[in-house]
């Protein structure tokens, strides 16, 4: 029996993959310490900023499986992998998914950043063009929604 090996994960989206987790840790440790670690913080912010800016465009433009077009999930796809139909290659049906929320949730949660501020001596960079009672609004909200990009990646290394 002959079995064919197809690199589904081009280098480009390891890459990105790898230094998003890196990077997801890396602003989680930083604004656990605070204080002087929030410059950090708000660097590895806009670090994740221009991954997920970089994975768009790569999934527009990038190698064969690496295109959201070759794996965007249909309900019919998403059927028929529960079923135990679905055939194909690269990400599953449900997989997918995950892949589209932790992308939606992670830029929602560096967007929020952009805007954030933490009362003391860090604000985001664009702090100046929500102002303050907005900031506020959105901090609050950057701080809600890490909980929610926290289980989509428990949800993901559980999948794994």
């Amino acid at each position: 029996m002959s079995t064919q090996r197809i690199k589904l994960w081009d280098l480009p989206t390891r890459l990105f993959h790898w230094l998003l987790a890196v990077s997801v840790v890396a602003a989680v440790v930083t604004a656990k310490v605070g204080g002087n670690a929030m410059v950090w913080h708000g660097r590895i912010g806009l670090f994740i900023v221009g991954l997920v800016v970089f994975r768009l465009v790569w999934g527009l433009v990038g190698s064969t499986y690496a295109r959201f077009s070759s794996f965007f999930p249909t309900p019919g796809s998403v059927a028929a992998y529960l079923r135990g139909q679905w055939r194909g290659l690269g990400h599953n049906p449900l997989g997918a998914l995950s892949v589209f929320g932790l992308l939606a949730v992670i830029a929602f949660q560096a967007g929020t950043g952009l805007f954030a501020n933490d009362d003391i001596a860090f604000r985001g960079p664009l702090f100046e063009l929500a102002g303050k009672d907005l900031s506020d609004r959105l901090t609050g909200v950057h701080h809600w929604n890490v909980n929610v990009v926290f289980a989509l990646i428990a949800l993901h290394l559980a999948a794994i």
